[in-house]
């Protein structure tokens, strides 16, 4: 059995021609799982630019399922509302991007996706943690949570009771004070010569001293659902 009649991985041989014992791959071979057909699925781009659609219907289900995801990876970094200053942000690690910027709220949709699938600043990838089905739920929620935070009181359907997040807050049992505006520690910085965001990623032009957009509560599993590819 110790002198047996194989091949070792990267070692030369005479059997073939060319005198590889390694095969090249049958030309066009895929691997199992791995065809990739639909591009904009597994990419979010179209033609090389992000594209601003979902790829498959929008259901309750599906914000439900991103709610989920984002409240397991996305929240440490950009908190349950999406404003940039979650829990490890307010113990000084670098500024999360803030969803409820203009910037970021006309994002197109494949933006997103490929932040997610491929990093972006100090932002690592989440591909592995990620599939791209909840990639994808993950942008849903997004997209509903943009519109949860910056809802108008004609989007209040007729006769809906509305109150100040504050009392609600104090009627939960939250201290005084607790809806009030998220500030961020002079520990969380940008790590850039002038200390600003400088674009990377999406803050705008904020410094450590700048108060995120205020928060209000963060969007319910049937948030209204966001347009779906046709």
């Amino acid at each position: 059995m110790h002198d047996q009649p194989k091949f070792v991985p990267q070692r030369g041989t005479s059997f073939f021609a060319d005198g590889r014992s390694a095969r090249p791959q049958v030309e066009n071979t895929v691997a199992r799982g791995q065809l990739h057909a639909d591009t904009y699925f597994y990419t979010g781009m179209v033609d090389g630019k992000e594209g601003n659609a979902l790829p498959f219907p929008v259901t309750t289900e599906l914000i439900a399922r991103g709610q989920e995801r984002y409240n397991v990876y996305c929240t440490p970094c950009h908190s349950r509302v999406g404003n940039g200053a979650g829990m490890i942000v307010q113990r000084g690690y670098r500024p999360a991007g803030n969803f409820h910027t203009a910037r970021m709220e006309a994002m197109p949709l494949g933006h997103f996706f490929d932040v997610m699938t491929n990093g972006y600043g100090a932002m690592p990838d989440y591909s592995a943690q990620l599939t791209p089905a909840d990639r994808w739920a993950v942008v849903a929620y997004i997209k509903a949570l943009q519109l949860s935070q910056n809802a108008k009181p004609s989007d209040v359907a007729v006769g809906a009771k509305v109150e100040p997040l504050g009392k609600i807050s104090t009627d939960e049992g939250f201290p005084e004070g607790f809806a009030e505006d998220w500030g961020l520690p002079s520990t969380a910085v940008y790590g850039t010569p002038n200390n600003q965001d400088n674009g990377i990623p999406g803050q705008g032009a904020s410094t450590t001293s700048a108060t995120p957009k205020p928060a209000t509560r963060p969007a319910p599993a049937a948030a209204p659902a966001v347009a779906a590819q046709q």
